[in-house]
């Protein structure tokens, strides 16, 4: 069954004269907005001393600007029935608002007061960082997180990809004002933020409104170091009390901007993007050895990670991970049926078209374009790129990312350190 876009939507782009970029999405069947502020900066951005600098950023600009204070910032957007959140990622930090379209000024003049003039005082600043180090307590407390940090760390190694994104209680505990305030002004340049917005929106009115209220310093920041392992191969066993064990097997991926995106998303829902994949069908369905397992995939600026994540009892691992090498030695010897290729490709691009109801995963997803690409991608463009993939590429796929030479694990639960060595 072929599936169309059913949403219209024109897409627009002004680049202003300071270099600020201002991208939108206008969809006249909706009455809401999902406005971005996209700083394209993140925690690989950070040196070691300033580890968690982006996070911490994020959160000061919430505790008060030069016309706002805290109280008055989380009931700004509130009282009109809007919301107001902001994020950290490796590569991003973003400030966000849903509100109606009629609230729109309102939440320009809101977020560029967080994003251009925060107040960033040493008191918010004493009080911010014991929050933050609670905020990292509390992920050190789940186990989940605690694996994907691990991961990070077993498969980038000293690169700053590898260091948390929250930073550590260390770097935290110690930063400075002053570190603080350099960071955010070397990197907070009109060259480097996208403002986007998607939903029921007019371009030029945004632009007027960006125009007149974003005011950063002129410029582009700095690159950040290039994306490059220190070792390949790597296994890291790391004891702990809890009740599962948690494993995460990776292996070098593709770029946002590659070729072979779709490939690899294809090739990821097969082994485990949902209930129907390989995986979850042969350890959880068939064999009952473990509740949680799926495949993902992070795509950089320069380079990417295709990972499989399992939580199981440690008696289990090993049979679990022993069906996991199996199931990709397979996909690397043998060619997918192509019905079977087809009903993946359906599968991917349905839950593409429902997200896309969402204004906040439109403008989510232009934003990333524009910053990862450096162009936009329109959806009907992506569905015919999904429908371009044929079994031959699912298959290079998998030789070239599932290469045991460059795989790289991590394991956190009550197992000996030797628990995968007949399998690994």
């Amino acid at each position: 069954m072929a599936l169309r876009q059913t949403t219209k939507s024109e897409f627009s782009k002004t680049t202003l004269s300071n270099g600020l970029r201002v991208i939108t999405e206008t969809l006249p069947a909706v009455r809401s907005v999902s406005l971005g502020v996209w700083i394209d900066v993140g925690s690989r951005n950070e040196s070691d001393p300033e580890n968690g600098v982006s996070h911490l950023i994020e959160h000061m600009v919430f505790k008060g600007t030069k016309r706002r204070t805290a109280r008055q910032i989380a009931s700004s957007l509130e009282s009109v029935g809007g919301s107001l959140n902001g994020w950290t990622s490796r590569e991003q930090t973003c400030y966000t608002a849903r509100i109606l379209d009629e609230h729109l000024p309102v939440a320009v003049d809101v977020l560029a007061d967080l994003a251009c003039n925060p107040s960033m005082t040493a008191h918010n600043l004493k009080r911010e960082k014991t929050v933050i180090v609670e905020e990292i307590k509390e992920s050190l407390d789940n186990p989940v997180d605690k694996i994907f940090d691990q991961f990070s760390r077993t498969y980038w190694g000293v690169h700053p990809l590898g260091n948390p994104i929250m930073g550590n209680e260390a770097t935290i505990s110690g930063m400075s004002r002053k570190r603080m305030l350099d960071y955010y002004r070397r990197n907070y340049q009109t060259g480097s933020v996208v403002v986007a917005a998607s939903g029921a929106v007019s371009h030029r009115k945004l632009v007027k409104l960006a125009r007149e209220r974003f005011v950063f310093g002129e410029g582009v920041s700095p690159e950040p170091a290039a994306a490059q392992r220190a070792v390949r191969k790597r296994v890291d066993v790391v004891r702990d009390k809890g009740t599962q064990t948690h494993v995460l097997v990776g292996f070098p991926g593709v770029p946002y901007g590659s070729l072979d995106r779709m490939p690899l998303t294809t090739l990821t829902a097969y082994l485990g993007g949902g209930m129907s994949s390989v995986l979850f069908q042969k350890i959880r369905e068939e064999r009952g050895l473990a509740y949680t397992v799926y495949c993902f995939h992070d795509f950089y600026r320069d380079s990417g990670v295709f990972g499989t994540y399992l939580a199981t009892d440690g008696k289990y691992l090993p049979k679990a991970m022993e069906i996991i090498r199996r199931e990709f030695s397979k996909v690397r010897k043998n060619r997918l049926p192509k019905v079977r290729v087809e009903q993946v490709k359906e599968q991917i691009k349905g839950q593409m078209i429902l997200g896309m109801e969402s204004t906040y995963s439109r403008m989510s997803r232009i934003a990333r374009l524009e910053l990862m690409h450096g162009r936009y991608v329109s959806l009907q463009e992506t569905l015919k790129a999904i429908d371009q993939v044929t079994a031959s590429d699912v298959l290079r796929m998998a030789n070239e990312v599932l290469d045991d030479e460059q795989m790289a694990v991590s394991v956190l639960g009550p197992v000996k350190k030797d628990v995968l060595k007949d399998v690994v």
